[in-house]
């Protein structure tokens, strides 16, 4: 059996192992445009405040491909997908021949249109490894930084860089921060916490113009930078299963299996839409556990098993200068809130169930409400006043502990 993946992060690595469950012969050849071993792109931030190194950051030991049998194709692009003859055309002239393939193409940074924009010589993305490279070169301590996005890359950045110049500016059209996930009191209590640091924050406006080193917001006010950092959003990578006539809407549509719209082509990652068991939709959730999983379900689809994917969830676990935040879920629903200093709990329940929450501050035990929100758990069938204040497998039945434990398979 000849598997091709396309991309070489958390889908693919997933995909490996679901392929060596089930079949430890077949040819696996990974096609990366990146020239990096796989890595962990949360992580890039760490890297730049010294807090990780590059061989931390490795997803995989340094033996993980040779060991699994990969022939692991670096610096390369794919850029045509036959879908008749089963074949990839890759950048360097090169033609892959397949019998399953996994795209895993991730996604990337969207970079609007703005005028003046071609004229900043200093100004980076940061979603890849390549990306900290380059704006790492150029920090110095008395450089001011200008960032457009203060979403979670965006903040990330800044929580990078910030020991490392001399100003930090991000600017946001929404009247919050972390927009896609918290909530304005959640917001709030982080926003205060950064801003101790030293970041400053402009919201509910945005940059209308550039000139070399100066951005002008709709407000009328001009900002000086040395640096610009764009990071208002990414984008799922859909173009090369699109050109392959695969059904593509946000991100590649895919079923239950993993599997497209292509015969014997799967997709998974950033660059896929999956079934999100909250909202029932199916959408891109761009998260590295369910990219993992997704390539896992693909792998073991193609290698001739039955696997679904039918348990995602959004969910997001970081951290910006020491504060810890959990998110899952919906917000759409009833909610209970507890506030305390420099914490924040908010869960949100919905026709019987745990939809989401917010964490922030005090994380300790959110497995356990991702674990109520993920297996739909009847909460008339817990003690849920107790699991509310305190997460604890107690409030459990002895049947749904083992479950959560791992005793019973899902």
């Amino acid at each position: 059996m000849e598997y091709v993946i396309i991309g070489n992060s958390a889908a693919a690595v997933g995909c490996i192992e679901g392929i060596r469950k089930t079949d430890t012969d077949g040819r696996i050849t990974v096609v990366s445009s990146e020239p990096f071993h796989t890595y962990s792109r949360p992580l890039i931030s760490y890297l730049l405040c010294g807090k990780t190194t590059e061989q931390k950051m490795k997803y995989r030991p340094d033996c993980f491909y040779e060991n699994n049998g990969i022939d692991l194709m670096t610096g390369v692009t794919a850029k045509e997908i036959d879908a008749k003859k089963k074949r990839v055309a890759l950048d360097n002239g090169k033609k892959l021949s397949y019998d399953k393939l996994l795209i895993a193409t991730g996604s990337s940074p969207f970079v609007p249109p703005i005028e003046g924009l071609d004229s900043v010589e200093k100004s980076f993305t940061f979603m890849s490894l390549a990306d900290a490279k380059a704006l790492d070169a150029v920090l110095t301590a008395d450089a001011s930084v200008l960032i457009m996005g203060a979403g979670l890359i965006g903040l990330k950045c800044a929580e990078g860089i910030a020991d490392k110049v001399g100003h930090i500016t991000v600017v946001d059209l929404a009247d919050k921060i972390l927009p896609s996930i918290l909530d304005a009191d959640g917001a709030a209590i982080v926003q205060s916490h950064i801003e101790k640091s030293g970041v400053e924050f402009i919201l509910s406006d945005s940059v209308q113009t550039f000139s070399p080193r100066s951005a002008t917001l709709k407000s009328g006010k001009v900002i000086d930078f040395d640096i610009l950092v764009v990071a208002v959003g990414v984008r799922p990578n859909t173009a090369l299963a699109a050109g392959a006539g695969a059904e593509v809407g946000r991100g590649i549509v895919t079923d239950t299996h993993c599997r497209t719209t292509l015969n014997d082509v799967y997709a998974a990652g950033d660059c896929a839409q999956s079934f999100d068991v909250v909202t029932g939709e199916n959408r891109v959730l761009a998260l590295l556990p369910n990219a993992y999983m997704q390539g896992e379900c693909a792998e073991i689809n193609m290698a001739g098993g039955d696997e679904l994917y039918d348990y995602a969830i959004a969910m997001n676990a970081i951290g910006f200068f020491g504060l810890h935040i959990i998110t899952a879920g919906s917000y759409d629903g009833e909610a209970r809130v507890k506030r305390e200093e420099g914490a924040y709990k908010k869960l949100v329940t919905k026709d019987g169930c745990l939809a989401g929450y917010i964490l922030v501050g005090d994380v300790a035990r959110a497995g356990i409400y991702t674990s109520l929100i993920r297996d739909r758990v009847p909460l008339d069938t817990i003690d849920f006043e107790l699991v509310s204040e305190n997460p604890q497998l107690m409030a459990f039945s002895r049947v749904q502990r083992d479950k959560m434990l791992g005793g019973v398979a899902r």
